[in-house]
């Protein structure tokens, strides 16, 4: 996403890269000055460091206490006052993440935006990642060029924590199409159905899903799809768990009722602590029910 940016932005342009991981920090400002144009780089010393003299400030964090810790860290009153945007990329939840922007807004350090993506490692190298967008419109003519040069599509969800909601709820559909497709390819070959013959059945008909179509659980059904790699890369379990785990604590608090979230959720927390599951992309599901490999 970094070297995204950097390329589409001018040589008067400057970034100021921070991580706690010092090494990769300092291996992706090596790439990134290697770049023949595009912005300046420089390591930062904190996220407080990062963000002092910057007008857009983007930020991808794990959990929620994550983005919590980081903001707080970073609205100190020796910030200097400018009116900056905050970009948040992490998925958590849109209740923490309407907090932190109450705290940007009440240290009047500018504005704070929600903009989780998809696309993933593969998203994220190609340029080509999808953001949701929780903003106000009137923000959007300083937000959308920026997310271009990291992405392909920016979705304006609505307010901010607009995009959390939206792509939290997706997840929570995806979290649930990949335990069906996983149990209904299962349940085909047990019957004797050739797996491929399957999908091909399931792809034209009202069972299509993106697991179904290009994440396919069976190895050797989709020649791309991580379970032909032992179901490594792709979209790890553990983040699948935590996803569906944020979007249960989301529709808790919108009062929505949700029947199947408990049942995915003790699939996902089983899957991920198995130990030829753990580590692995999210399909591994179909190992954990017992499936045909």
């Amino acid at each position: 996403m970094a070297k995204n940016l950097q390329s589409k932005l001018q040589p008067s342009d400057k970034i100021s890269l921070y991580d706690i991981n010092g090494d990769a920090m300092k291996s992706l400002q090596t790439e990134m000055k290697a770049a023949a144009n595009g912005a300046t780089v420089e390591l930062a010393a904190s996220a407080h460091d990062a963000a002092k003299e910057a007008d857009t400030v983007i930020t991808v964090l794990p959990e929620p206490q994550h983005v919590q810790g980081v903001y707080k860290s970073i609205l100190t009153s020796s910030l200097p006052q400018r009116d900056r945007v905050f970009i948040d990329c992490s998925t958590i939840d849109p209740s923490t993440s309407r907090a932190v922007a109450a705290s940007v807004s009440s240290a009047q350090q500018g504005a704070f935006v929600d903009a989780p993506m998809s696309g993933g490692v593969v998203g994220a190298t190609a340029g080509t990642l999808t953001f949701m967008l929780g903003a106000s419109e009137s923000l959007l003519p300083r937000l959308e060029p920026v997310l271009l040069t990291m992405g392909r599509k920016v979705l304006h969800c609505g307010d901010q924590g607009a995009g959390l909601s939206a792509k939290l709820a997706n997840n929570y559909l995806l979290a649930l199409n990949n335990i069906a497709t996983a149990e209904a390819m299962n349940l085909g070959m047990r019957w004797g159905l050739d797996p491929k013959k399957l999908a091909g059945v399931l792809n034209v008909s009202t069972g299509r899903c993106w697991p179904s179509e290009v994440n396919n659980p069976v190895a050797g059904v989709v020649e791309t799809a991580p379970a032909g790699r032992d179901y490594s890369g792709g979209f790890g379990i553990a983040l699948m768990k935590k996803d569906l785990r944020l979007a249960m604590v989301a529709a808790e608090e919108a009062g929505a009722n949700m029947k199947l979230a408990d049942a995915a959720f003790k699939v996902y927390e089983e899957a991920s602590e198995q130990e030829n599951c753990k580590g692995r992309d999210f399909s591994v599901v179909y190992r954990y029910l017992g499936g045909k490999e």
